[in-house]
């Protein structure tokens, strides 16, 4: 698989074609620019997301980026585009089997309910929206996998913001034996319940659409767009000028190998 490398990370350089023919089983993440920053500071993090088998571009402005530095990612395949075009190709596949993990109060029964009626089969097995904190709460985490193991589902969608899905799935999936298929897509399932609007196609094209989500959610995303992500934009111009330096030190990266022989490929 072709991968395009930004800052500490290779992306995977991909269309959705290609990765809706070729992902029988795996772990799929979708990086953004909020991931890349917090992958510059959050060395569990960074090792967490050696386990994925694809690394989707879920942002116009990685794309942005890629151009800049020499090499272009193909094609941007946001969580929130990637999740519906997946159960749609998979309609008719009886071996697929959805588990929606995320939202709350019941958001994710919501998202059940619209997906399945539109079309016309019970794609999606089960779901479950966990309490606040539920990732640090093990009664919690074992009531959730026995929910899944119960329900025959062979995929898991988990949304319940990054770091903690990504972490979530490296902890807790080799309990999960029946479950092919990991996706980590972020707010998705809030998106698929009609709870949260989508920007529109034009800002999404152009890599407006965390303005519309800004907008949007004022209080809860101020900080991380206008605060947190600014400081990437110097950190692709130093790998520009082959100025970039890793974050972690050697003993953090060698961690890797430990989470990688704990949380093993699923392909």
């Amino acid at each position: 698989m072709k991968r395009v490398r930004l800052l500490n990370i290779e992306i995977s350089n991909v269309s959705l074609k290609e990765v809706l023919q070729n992902l029988n089983s795996g772990i799929v993440f979708t990086p953004n620019v909020d991931h890349i920053i917090k992958l510059q500071y959050d060395s569990e993090f960074f090792n967490v997301y050696s386990i994925a088998d694809y690394k989707l571009c879920d942002s116009q402005i990685l794309i942005y980026a890629s151009r800049f530095l020499g090499t272009s990612i193909q094609e941007k395949i946001a969580g929130s585009d990637f999740f519906p075009a997946f159960y749609e190709y998979h309609k008719n596949n009886e071996k697929i089997k959805i588990f929606l993990l995320g939202g709350s109060n019941d958001v994710a029964v919501k998202a059940q309910t619209r997906i399945n009626n539109k079309l016309g089969r019970d794609i999606v097995v089960g779901s479950y929206s966990p309490s606040w904190g539920f990732e640090n709460k093990e009664q919690e985490c074992r009531k959730i996998i026995a929910m899944i193991n119960n329900s025959g589902a062979t995929v898991l969608a988990i949304g319940v913001g990054a770091p903690k899905q990504e972490k979530w799935i490296c902890k807790y999936k080799n309990k999960l034996p029946n479950i092919k298929i990991f996706l980590a897509i972020g707010a998705t399932i809030n998106f698929e319940a009609g709870e949260i609007g989508r920007a529109p196609k034009w800002m999404r094209e152009v890599g407006l659409e965390w303005l519309y989500r800004l907008a949007s959610e004022p209080r809860r995303l101020w900080k991380r767009y206008l605060v947190e992500d600014i400081p990437f934009f110097w950190l692709i111009l130093k790998q520009k000028l082959n100025l970039y330096k890793m974050p972690f030190t050697e003993q953090q990266i060698s961690e890797l190998y430990e989470i990688k022989k704990d949380c093993p490929s699923t392909q």
